[in-house]
């Protein structure tokens, strides 16, 4: 856990760990899976310094529930999600490209 985080966070870091690993994670997915979840639930409830937009306006990880792993739902990242990643790696004409595009452009 990141300096500073309380204990509460830090309850919630291991439990999600620990179900991680009980799923069949590896413990390094494991730490990966709870450190994502208690950073965007800090970022939600306003106790980072930084957060992106898709941290702060998507819905809470616990809410989701795996709802974009669904068969009849489009699986993956969102569209916000390419784009943010294709921002990073500066790839030109990413602002109209589609889904799809974005999700080739980034060879995924």
């Amino acid at each position: 856990m990141p300096a500073g985080s309380n204990a509460k966070r830090e309850r919630q870091y291991e439990h999600i760990k620990d179900s991680a690993q009980e799923r069949g994670a590896s413990p390094k997915r494991a730490k990966e899976i709870a450190a994502r979840t208690v950073n965007k639930n800090r970022a939600q409830a306003g106790e980072s310094k930084t957060a992106s937009k898709s941290s702060t306006e998507d819905m809470s990880p616990q809410k989701r529930g795996g709802q974009r792993s669904g068969t009849n739902r489009p699986k993956g990242l969102t569209k916000e999600q390419l784009y943010n990643e294709a921002k990073k790696k500066n790839i030109k004409g990413r602002s109209t490209m589609t889904k799809r595009e974005l999700a080739s452009a980034l060879g995924r």
